[in-house]
């Protein structure tokens, strides 16, 4: 018999071994990688997911796996366009050794499906970001093994399950951003191992107080609970959180002191208590020794700054604007070495200012205006070379400016208007190469004014000073000028031809000085220009007739000069919202445009101009009597008449027998009485207008009627005629609403809202006849047919029509009386002209016409899809605030390109969209819509969907006005990103700092163990 080898007789053995070890991971991971394949499937193949394909060593080796001993254990799927009607987390939980799933920043839908009690082994659970919906099911408790569970962002609603305080594990807990309702449930201060809490923004929570049992949560390292409806006092013993690093109870109605526990949590290295009602003294205390960030902003803190604040030697931001301090600032703060943000405006603080302010530190922003503090500006403020800003008006500074502000090379902007300043302005401050502007006004200035500015300047403004001589020529070299002030100084000689030069120029203020000679007459370039006011100078000449074609001009003041002539028939075309001519000596008759009781203070003290209109203050031009050597005699005149008379009668009866023989056909056609109101020149004959209500003519419809266009009798000229049908049983109080609603719009002026020439009544119907709209609605470019014209809207287009419709919203708001709230304002209704002018047009007088209870009847829900304000959910009260929330839609739309609402889905929305992106830290350039991309134009873009962000903010009181947004976007139209006048407009700290905002980026950051 054959011996057989040792290894031989030991080979089976081993293969069995090697079997053991080996099979089960290798049918595991095959296994794991069908069950991934179907999953892919089931999410619809997207393209992210293209690497999954089958292979020996998938799925292990797929970048979104990651696996132990040939299992899956981690799915990453965050931000790879995931869109899905549901959850499939029946598939998810097949794999058996799953132990964390991240499906965050994807488009998933759905409730949160019961199946994901399966994953038995799931620990880390991110589904934020999304579009999931419904409750959270009260046994979510059932998810033992989880230590990190994030729901933020998504449409959660319902009560906030107190079961979630059952999850022993727990070390991360997300639910911001979701539209909760009930309280934060006191359950959750059981989470003995809870690092990380994140409820903020779930803005419909019921105002309730802080749970005490917070208070138990010693290992907590973060609680992020900006605007909750957080009321009542911040428990004391929070004192108790040893670990805090970082406490955000932001935008609240907390009230109380401040506990003086929270100055000795040692960790602690960032503290926001912004926008709160908290009073009383800031605690001494300062034993948290490690604060990088403190914002006490916006609430009614009373006492002294703690000089104790100089302990804090890491230190960055310090804001306690907006409060009720008083006293000194604390020499301590000038010796903190990290400080680059200190911002202390809109207190009582007094006294002067450290001297060694900006010597130990390098200071990027110092805001103190609006307190009472006196003497000098700090030599050392610029010494770290990065300040941006010397904002201190309102308070009472004194002295000469410094040499240093000269020499400053980051200054963006000087503000030192309402102080007691006098001398003359450091030289290189008007030349500084950063200074966007420069606001001097109301002090004692003088001197000349400069040879020549630096071209970035955008805003000057110098008045109420001492300031003499000319107006420089050099003054030009600033091309990028936009608001020029120097009302009410001493400067004299003309008006230099060459500030026509100024293209940009928006508001040109030069009343009150000694200004003499003419008004240029090449003013037609300031194209731009919405405001010029010249009164209480030595002005002489007529009246440009090229001012008439500044399409912008709304307020116009040549008051008290001696300008002299007509005034330029043309100027009828002006839209002005305001008009002082008076104290001239203008002759003639004042254009029709101002034939009203809207210009009777216009014209006053120019005893050579007449009027047709009795009411007016004027003599009637109808009355006004001619020399002698031109009057006719009586008997002259009357032959005349006589002859005249004769002619008429014999023209009048060969009209009426015509007129006769066409009545009777017309008789036939049963055309009903229409009434005429009429508001403004209409050479359009009554007929020539309802014979042209054809089909042929048909340019638009909707539920109330129909749009056409008619032809004028001026050739190339047209009308839109809108016909309204209405049921004859509307009632009386009804009626009369719609026709004073209609003599309100047909008696505003304004080069940006749609003109209505009249309105037509009859028993059946309402005809409203408006200027016609060459380029038709803003939605068609963005969105429609015209989109890809080859004249498609660049990007300075549509920045010029953002601002056109800005104008005519701010005029509606803010200048008309009554205020008139549109509350349909979109992108198809804003109408272009033949220039791309925006006009705000369709005021919904179509949905006055239906008697309540009607199909059409306006319900609270006024407005269109995508537009709508979130207050309209709960308030049938409203205000200007809804027009400022869908104006920043169209500004989303204008950059984006997208449109405002997918599908008609809420989750979908475009103002979600936008905010998601922000709030993410992603690019805003990637926001950007692709055919409009222009590195020249990026800044003005960003500060737009900036822009429109703020006004989309949920709480109505905090968008900004319309006047608000019409200086930034005049202002980004500058090139200018530093916006404001004092603090309100400045867009940029506010929308940089995302600490005001809900940060994905930084909550899922935190989440995953890293650092801010």
């Amino acid at each position: 018999m054959t011996k057989v080898p040792l290894f031989m007789m030991k080979f089976p053995l081993y293969l069995f071994l090697l079997l053991s070890i080996t099979l089960p991971s290798q049918v595991i991971s095959q296994t794991e990688q069908t069950i991934l394949l179907s999953l892919k499937r089931e999410l619809g193949d997207p393209p992210s997911l293209q690497s999954w394909k089958p292979s020996p060593s998938a799925p292990c080796d797929w970048p979104e796996i990651r696996c132990a001993g040939g299992a899956v254990t981690k799915l990453l799927l965050s931000g790879k366009g995931i869109t899905a009607q549901n959850l499939p987390a029946a598939r998810i939980c097949n794999l058996k050794h799953l132990t964390m799933l991240d499906l965050s920043d994807n488009s998933i839908a759905g409730e949160l499906p019961t199946t994901l009690y399966n994953c038995s082994n799931l620990r880390h659970l991110d589904l934020s970001q999304n579009y999931l919906a419904g409750t959270i099911p009260a046994d979510v408790d059932r998810l033992k093994t989880l230590t990190h569970l994030n729901l933020g962002g998504n449409s959660f609603s319902g009560e906030i399950p107190a079961a979630i305080g059952n999850l022993p594990e727990l070390q991360t807990l997300q639910l911001f951003t979701n539209p909760f309702n009930g309280t934060i449930p006191r359950e959750i201060g059981s989470l003995s191992n809870l690092e990380y809490l994140g409820l903020a923004y779930n803005v419909k929570l019921s105002p309730a107080k802080i749970p005490l049992e917070f208070a138990k949560l010693r290992k907590l390292r973060v609680m992020w609970m900006t605007k909750c409806n957080l009321i009542g006092e911040i428990p004391e013993s929070f004192g108790n959180l040893t670990n805090l690093e970082r406490l955000d109870l932001s935008v609240n109605n907390l009230t109380g002191r401040i506990p003086r526990s929270l100055f000795s949590l040692r960790k602690l290295k960032f503290l926001y208590l912004f926008l709160n009602g908290l009073s009383g003294v800031i605690p001494s205390t300062m034993q948290c020794l490690d604060l990088i960030d403190v914002d006490l902003a916006r609430n009614n803190l009373t006492g002294f700054i703690p000089r104790e604040f100089g302990k804090l030697k890491s230190l960055s931001t310090l804001h306690l604007y907006s409060n009720q301090l008083s006293g000194e600032i604390p020499i301590s703060i000038s010796l903190i070495p990290s400080l680059k943000y200190f911002r202390v405006y809109g207190n009582n603080l007094s006294g002067t200012l450290p001297p060694e302010l900006g010597l130990h530190s390098r200071l990027i922003a110092f805001e103190f205006s609006e307190n009472q503090i006196s003497g000098g500006l700090p030599e050392h403020l610029c010494d770290g070379g990065v300040l941006m800003g010397v904002v201190a008006f309102s308070n009472n500074l004194s002295g000469v400016l410094p040499e240093w502000l000269g020499n400053c090379p980051s200054l963006a902007t000087v503000q030192v208007f309402d102080n007691k300043f006098w001398g003359e302005v450091p030289l290189g401050l008007w030349t500084s190469r950063n200074l966007s502007s420069l606001i001097l006004s109301n002090n004692s200035f003088s001197g000349e004014l400069p040879r020549k500015l630096f071209r970035n300047l955008t805003r000057l403004e110098i008045g109420n000073n001492r300031f003499s001589g000319r107006i420089s020529v050099g003054i030009t070299s600033a091309s990028n000028l936009v608001f020029f002030d120097a009302r009410n100084n001493m400067l004299s000689g003309e008006i230099p031809r060459e500030l026509t030069r100024l293209s940009r120029l928006s508001t040109l203020k030069l009343d009150g000085n000694q200004l003499s000679g003419a008004i240029p007459s090449e003013i037609v370039s300031w194209q731009s220009l919405s405001t010029m006011t010249l009164s209480g100078n030595k002005l002489s000449g007529k009246i440009p007739t090229a001012m008439a074609a500044l399409s912008s001009l709304a307020y116009l003041d040549l008051s008290q000069n001696d300008l002299s002539g007509e005034i330029p028939p043309r100027f009828e075309q002006l839209k002005l919202v305001f008009l002082n001519l008076s104290s001239n000596q203008l002759s003639g008759s004042i254009p029709d445009e101002f034939n009203n009781l809207a210009f009777e203070n216009s014209f006053l003290n120019n005893p050579h101009l007449c009027a047709y209109n009795p009411n007016l203050n004027l003599p009637n031009c109808f009355t006004k009597t001619e020399p002698d050597a031109r009057k006719l005699s009586f008997k002259s005149l009357a032959l005349i008449l006589v002859g005249t008379i004769v002619v008429l009668l014999l023209v009048t009866a060969s009209l009426v027998l015509y007129k006769k023989q066409w009545r009777k056909k017309q008789c036939a056609r049963k055309v009903s009485t229409w009434r005429l109101t009429s508001f403004q020149k209409l050479d359009l004959g009554e007929m020539n207008l309802f014979s042209s209500l054809t089909e042929n003519n048909l340019i638009g419809s909707g539920g109330f009627g129909k749009v056409y266009r008619v032809a004028s009798n001026r050739p190339g000229e047209y009308v839109a005629v809108k016909k309204i049908w209405n049921r004859r049983d509307v009632d009386d109080k009804l009626m009369k609403e719609f026709m004073a609603e209609v003599e309100i719009l047909g008696n505003i002026r304004h080069s940006n809202i749609v003109k209505l020439l009249c309105c037509y009544s009859s028993e059946n119907s309402k005809v409203l006849v408006y200027e016609y709209m060459e380029n038709q609605s803003l939605d068609k470019w963005l969105h429609g047919k015209l989109k890809t014209s080859p004249n498609g809207l660049s990007w300075p287009t549509r920045l010029n029509i953002a601002i056109g419709a800005a104008q005519g919203l701010c005029y509606m708001h803010h200048e008309f009386s009554p205020p008139i709230i549109h509350r349909d304002v979109k992108s198809s209704n804003i109408l272009l002209d033949s220039e791309f002018r925006a006009k705000i047009a369709d005021f919904g007088l179509a949905k006055m016409l239906t008697k309540p209870g009607e199909p059409h009847t306006m319900s609270t829900l006024a407005g269109s899809f995508g537009y709508i304000p979130p207050e309209y959910a709960y308030s049938t009260k409203i205000n200007e605030k809804v027009d400022v929330y869908s104006f920043g839609v169209v500004l989303l739309e204008l950059v984006t390109g997208k449109k405002p609402n997918k599908g008609g889905e809420p989750a979908c929305s475009l103002v979600d969209w936008a905010w998601d992106h922000f709030s993410e830290g992603k690019s805003l350039a990637d926001a950007f819509y692709e055919d409009i991309k222009d590195p020249r134009y990026e800044e003005e873009m960003a500060s737009v969907f900036k822009l429109g962000l703020l006004c989309t903010r949920t709480l109505p009181s905090t968008r900004p006005s319309t006047k608000d947004i019409l200086k930034v976007l005049r202002h980004c139209h500058s090139g200018s990103t530093r916006t404001r006048v004092g603090h309100e407009f400045d867009i940029n700290p506010l929308l940089s700092d995302t600490r005001y905002i809900y940060s994905y980026k930084e909550s899922n950051a935190a989440s995953n163990n890293s650092s801010w």
